[in-house]
Order: C-alpha cells, then structure tokens, then sequence
C-alpha cells in the first residue's frame, strides 16, 4: 500500500512539474530545472525519514518505479549521444575552409583539458594537506575485501595493455558501426575520429566536384537539423528527469556511509568546488561572466550530477555552449566529446590524486617535491584515455596508484561512498569541456553572440 501511495505522490508532483512546464513557457530551462531539483530532493528526503528505519525495501521498490522517468530519460539522452557526436562533426568540418582549422580546435580543446587536469590534480594536493587526509585506520569490511579482490583481477587482466600506446590505438575504429551503437569503452572517440575523416572526404569532394559537393553538403544539413530537433525534444524533458534522478539520490543515499567517511567527502567537495571556481575564472579571463558563467550552466550541471554520466551529458553540454555562450557548433561538438573521454579533471583529477596522497605515508612513501610533481605528471598523462572507460574515476585509480608503487585496496573502501562523490565529479568533467570549448572558441575568434538565446 505505501508503494503505491509513493508512486501516486510521485505522479502528482510530476503533474505539477507538466503544468509548470505548459503555462509558464517564458520561464528558462534554467529555473525549472532549479525547481525540479529541490522538489526531488524534497521529495527523496521525505522518504527517507519515514521509510529509511522502517522498511528500506519500500523505498527501493519505489524507486524501480521512479526510474521509469529518471533512468527512461538518461537513455533518451544516451540514444541521441553518438547520432549527435556524428552529424555535428561531420557537418563542422565539412564546413571548414581547410583542413588547418581543424588541426587547430583538436590541439587547443585537448590541451586545456590536460590543463585543467594537471591544476585539479594540484588542487587534490593542496586539500589533501588541508584536511589532513589519510588512509591509517581504514578497515575493509567483507564486502570491501571482495570488492579490492574484483578490482585486482580488473588491473591484472584488463589494465595491463592500458599504456600510451595501447590507449592512443584504441580510440582509432576498425568498425565504425560498432562504435556507433556504442560498443567500445571507447566507442565516443572511434566515432569522433571517423566522423572527421569522413568530413575530410567530404571537403575532398566539394573541392574536385563543386555539384555533387553542394547536394552532399545540403544533405548533411539536412540530417543535422533533423537530429537537433530530435535533440531539443529530448531537452524540453530535463526538468522531469532531474526531478526523478534527485528523488532517487536523496532516498537511497546510505547515511552511515556518508558519516562513517564524512571528511574525504567533505575534501573531494572541496577540491570540486575549487576547480569549479578556477574554471569561472579562467572563463572570466576571455570576457564571461564569473557568475553568469554559473548561472547558465544550471541544467548540464543538475543532469550530470544527477546522472553521474558524462557522456549522456554531451547534448545538453553541446546546446549550453552553443546557445548560452556562442560557442560555435564545430567547436563545442569537439570539446563535449574529446571532455568525454580526455582529461576529466574530477574522475581522472582530483580522485586519483587524492587517493595517493592518503596511502602514500601508510606504506612509508614520503611526501615529498618530488613525489608529488611525479603525481601530478602521471595523473594527468592517464587522463588521455582511462575516462573514456566505464567507472573512469576507479580506472585512473588503478593506474595511478601502482604506478606510483601504491596498492589499491583503499579504492575498495570507498566503494560505499562512491556515488555520492562521482555526482560531483561527473558534473565538475562536464564543466571542464565546456571551459575548453568556450575558451577555444575565444582564442579562435569564433565566438558569435547573435546565437545566443536569451533564456
């Protein structure tokens, strides 16, 4: 009975969330999205208190209900991530007048990415130091000691080809259908990277046939109009995807295991906060706003913190740039795609650093000048690749720390926390992306402020 008196509860708020969404069309994205999330956490947390001590099951199976909303739009967003990444690549360098420029957007969004990786993993330092953190007296329970006996038999079997080499051979497709249906941990870059040869074809045609070149490009902004109004359907729905995903984290979020390791948590908050910060104002250097900057990327960030998906997040990241900033649709396709597997300064970042700066003093490693530039070094090199692997934030682990001659078992510890932490992670990688392309967009001159939408 109290299932379905939650269900029904749910049901209602979401009508109000359709009736906001009807009458009031002059409000931004932005605001509703804002009201969705506190209604959800509002509604999450209520659950909690009544059913948390109670019957956890009752919430569970709600849940499984709630994510008929929740978890049916992620994979609407999912389901238009790689036709999105494909058209909007092919088309921007179809559209390039030489091949230069395209070289020229790689170069720069890929190195402020690593960039920015190599300041959060600075930044996971100096916190570290801050609150002291440390692995002395952490226990593995059963559940952690097998957990760290799975997470040895991924680094022994499937990590030991993730070197340079192997890593920069995997992002290249043999078959690009494969890519495209998402097959491959790398599957985003196999189909940026054959999205741009297939461009370079299509500039090789226009130029040798001026007639057949046009009919080609006609087609592709064809297909590209087609698939952004595909997009922005799926946009209109984010207030009541936010609103299912926040009900579901504030009701089955585990207090004790929030409590039990309430300082790592508060300091990988804090580094999170810090480089968030460090992105406004690396913003605000090309002319944004440090504050307004914040402001319109209200919707990508609730989605990708509530989703803990990077790359679902790459349609609403692509029309935040694009619409909210000027950033130009070549441009921000690049960013949100190479930020989906390249440099993602929370997973790849701040976690890894972090986590060697607690072990390193249990096993007698002394922290060092440096120990630490080697740190920062290795972590943002690992960055390359190991994010574009499903749960990138334990890859990074697992490849950092015994290259740093530390063992992994603290990354088994976590696992109870794990969730809470990669929601701020996943949204502070989405911000990095979207610092790169605005910023690129700058250094190029291809900033154009007619695009944007005033809501």
């Amino acid at each position: 009975m109290a299932i379905y008196l939650n269900i029904i509860l749910f049901i209602l708020l979401l009508s109000g969330l359709i009736y906001l969404q009807l009458h009031f069309k002059n409000w931004s994205l932005s605001r509703k999205v804002f009201i969705a999330l506190i209604l959800g956490l509002a509604f999450g947390i209520i659950l909690q208190l009544i059913y948390h001590n109670v019957n956890t099951t009752i919430i569970h199976q709600s849940v499984e209900w709630f994510n008929i909303i929740g978890n049916g739009y992620v994979k609407l967003l999912q389901m238009v991530v790689m036709p999105l990444i494909f058209v909007s690549i092919l088309s921007a360098v179809a559209k390039l007048h030489n091949a230069s420029s395209l070289g020229k957007i790689s170069c720069s969004v890929i190195s402020l990415l690593l960039f920015t990786t190599f300041i959060s993993a600075i930044v996971a330092i100096l916190v570290s130091y801050l609150f002291n953190l440390s692995a002395d007296g952490l226990a593995l329970g059963s559940l952690e000691q097998t957990r760290a006996i799975k997470l040895q038999d991924i680094k022994n079997n499937s990590l030991d080809s993730l070197n340079i080499p192997n890593m920069i051979l995997a992002f290249i497709p043999s078959n690009p259908f494969q890519d495209l249906a998402g097959l491959r941990s790398t599957s985003i870059m196999g189909v940026v990277i054959f999205s741009v040869f297939l461009g370079i074809a299509a500039l090789k045609l226009i130029n040798d046939n001026p007639e057949n070149g046009t009919t080609l490009l006609s087609g592709i902004n064809l297909i590209q109009q087609w698939i952004m109004k595909l997009v922005r359907i799926i946009i209109q729905l984010t207030p009541f995807g936010i609103f299912a995903l926040m009900t579901k984290m504030a009701a089955t979020s585990d207090a004790k295991s929030i409590i039990s390791l309430g300082i790592f948590i508060i300091a990988s908050y804090t580094a999170i906060a810090i480089m968030f910060i460090i992105h406004g104002f690396l913003i605000a250097l090309f002319g944004e706003s440090f504050i307004g900057y914040f402001k319109k990327i209200i919707p990508v960030m609730s989605f990708a913190f509530t989703s803990r998906s990077s790359a679902a997040s790459i349609p609403l990241n692509i029309q935040t740039q694009e619409k909210r900033f000027g950033v130009s649709k070549s441009i921000a396709s690049f960013a949100a795609s190479f930020g989906a597997t390249i440099g993602q300064n929370g997973c790849a970042g701040i976690y890894p650093a972090m986590l060697a700066m607690m072990i390193a003093p249990t096993v007698n490693i002394e922290l060092n000048l440096s120990f630490m530039i080697m740190l920062v070094l290795v972590v943002t090199i690992s960055s390359i690749g190991v994010a574009g692997v499903g749960g990138g934030a334990t890859y990074a682990a697992l490849i950092v720390l015994p290259v740093m001659g530390l063992p992994i078992e603290l990354v088994a510890l976590l696992i109870s926390i794990e969730p809470i932490i990669d929601m701020g992670r996943t949204a502070l990688n989405v911000s990095g992306s979207m610092t790169a392309g605005i910023i690129t967009s700058h250094l190029l001159n291809q900033i154009d402020k007619n695009q944007i939408e005033v809501n």
